[in-house]
């Protein structure tokens, strides 16, 4: 047994299955298979259940898959201590951030990361898929989801709050629900998860509704539905640091602010693998942005119609 082999187990079992890792370490999946055969013999044990889906980890695996991930991390951090020595902080860092939440939140603080650490390289991807999050080569995702996955790590940024809102000048022109049914036949501006009947759920102390909308605009890209609220083309549904700044200057109003609603989920979460070491680069990331949270930004206060 050598690093090598340690490293393609590791390179699987994080994969999930033979396919994703020999893309990963561009090797074919028969040579990758061969390998692991080599490694199992070697030890005398099955390392790794293979189905055509899905590559899990036995018992032994799962230990040595532990060993591989620490000599792993001492390596790296091996490397960046040599590399470092006498410069200042370097390394990737490859984020995943909602399209809204990371251009109209996120922006400025990954700028302000970037000028204080400009030796880091960051790569972002605006996306808002769940599936999956991090098989495609990301260290961290952020996401606005219900509860998180089990198999992940996951840092709570705190609460997510959508409004109902509209323009002042569709609000001048229509009047806005003031019941929560009423959002049914509404011209719904919202995002949505394609083949997913779109419900939203109405919390009010301890009562809790749903109602299902037949929304009139759908898009992933927030920024794209900010711009048809304020065209005036329905009612927003929206996560209300979509609309904030055009609430407090008294371009958007809002209604049903009694009601707390959600689409996708009232809580967003930093999301990476578990028993992973993570290079200072991401470690010093995940604080920076953890602090960011912790520091909370002046609201505006709803404005309603009147």
């Amino acid at each position: 047994m050598d690093l090598q082999s340690l490293t393609l187990l590791v390179e699987i079992l994080d994969a999930g299955n033979l396919s994703a890792a020999a893309r990963r370490l561009k090797m074919t999946r028969a040579n990758l298979s061969y390998h692991l055969n080599q490694l199992e013999r070697s030890v005398g044990a099955q390392l790794v259940r293979r189905t055509t889906r899905r590559a899990e980890p036995t018992e032994i695996g799962l230990r040595l898959y532990q060993h591989g991930v620490a000599i792993q991390g001492e390596l790296l951090a091996a490397r960046e201590s040599v590399t470092e020595l006498g410069q200042g902080l370097h390394g990737r860092v490859r984020l995943s951030v909602p399209s809204g939440y990371g251009q109209l939140v996120m922006a400025d603080w990954l700028i302000d990361f970037k000028r204080q650490y400009p030796g880091i390289v960051l790569d972002v991807v605006f996306e808002n898929r769940i599936e999956d999050l991090l098989r495609d080569e990301v260290d961290i995702a952020i996401r606005v989801i219900p509860e998180p996955p089990q198999n992940l790590v996951a840092r709570e940024m705190g609460p997510v709050r959508y409004v109902a809102c509209a323009s002042t000048d569709y609000a001048a022109r229509n009047p806005l629900p003031v019941q929560l049914d009423a959002l049914q036949g509404a011209p719904v501006v919202t995002a949505a998860v394609i083949g997913r009947q779109l419900r939203v759920s109405a919390y009010q102390g301890e009562t809790r509704r749903e109602v299902i909308l037949e929304p009139t605009l759908i898009s992933e890209n927030f920024l794209f539905l900010r711009q048809a609220i304020l065209a005036g083309l329905g009612i927003g549904l929206v996560p209300d640091y979509v609309v904030q700044e055009d609430v407090r200057k008294g371009d958007v109003v809002t209604t049903l602010d009694d009601w707390r609603l959600s689409i996708f989920g009232t809580q967003m979460f930093m999301l990476y693998m578990p028993n992973r070491q993570h290079t200072r680069a991401i470690r010093t990331f995940i604080d920076f942005v953890l602090e960011r949270v912790r520091v909370p930004a002046p609201e505006a206060a709803p404005v309603q119609a009147a």
